[in-house]
């Protein structure tokens, strides 16, 4: 594999994407992190670009248009090209719908899922230039099966499916692959604050019996950016311990 290509992973500070980027630095990309914070970046300066000279991190608000033009102008002013799209950032706004503000609902389907559209758009003219690259969403088992309290995350990431085979459509005779993992119960700092209860309730839904691990789920989107993943798009990987079988 070509040692200069270049990788943006956002929501790179943490949990399953802290794990995406590492993979990808130590599987040979020059890995671009990104957090929405200063603090964010500087946790990804210390847990990724110390490890991989190559790697470094920048500042985006995956929600705003502002700040994606800005980071897409550093990114080319950085001498980077892109050829793989790791979409991660995500967040949760958790409530029942009878009590959901519109707010939760916009906030979630913005950073969930309108983001994913817009900085997609933006980095795909980089790729079709290139005739190549590699666009991977990560979604949720919540986007399959639903989750009680959680309608506006799960819209979002079932649109992503939807989102994810349409532009695979679009752009596959542009050398560029566009596919989702969607993992299950994953053990990151969310899951760890749980209270035993409702962990082990958890649990019980998972036919393997624990939760996976950030790693597994790198593991996926690495074999997924690489050539010989060329031959797979449109496609949703479910990881979840059997939780959910498509």
């Amino acid at each position: 594999m070509d040692h200069a290509k270049c990788a943006v992973v956002t929501g790179a500070s943490r949990g399953i994407g802290k794990a995406i980027a590492a993979a990808l630095g130590a599987a040979g990309y020059n890995v671009v992190g990104t957090a929405t914070s200063d603090a964010g970046v500087k946790s990804i300066e210390t847990s990724l670009c110390s490890l991989y000279p190559g790697s470094s991190a920048m500042v985006l608000d995956v929600t705003s248009d502002t700040s994606i033009d800005e980071f897409v102008a550093r990114l080319l002013d950085a001498g980077h090209q892109p050829h793989v799209l790791v979409n991660n950032a995500a967040i949760t706004r958790d409530n029942l719908v009878l009590r959901m503000k519109d707010a939760e609902w916009d906030e979630v389907l913005s950073a969930n899922l309108t983001s994913v559209f817009k900085l997609s758009r933006r980095l795909i003219r980089i790729m079709i230039k290139a005739r190549a690259g590699r666009i991977i969403n990560i979604g949720s088992v919540v986007g399959s099966i639903g989750n009680a309290g959680q309608t506006n995350y799960a819209a979002a990431k079932a649109g992503m499916i939807g989102y994810t085979k349409s532009l695979a459509r679009e752009i596959a005779s542009r050398g560029i692959t566009v596919n989702a993992v969607a993992p299950g119960f994953i053990d990151t700092d969310m899951t760890k604050n749980l209270a035993p209860l409702h962990r082990e309730q958890m649990l019980s839904q998972i036919p393997v019996g624990r939760l996976g691990l950030p790693e597994e789920i790198a593991a996926a989107v690495v074999f997924l950016a690489s050539d010989m993943a060329s031959y797979i798009t449109g496609e949703t990987l479910h990881i979840n311990g059997g939780m959910y079988m498509a």
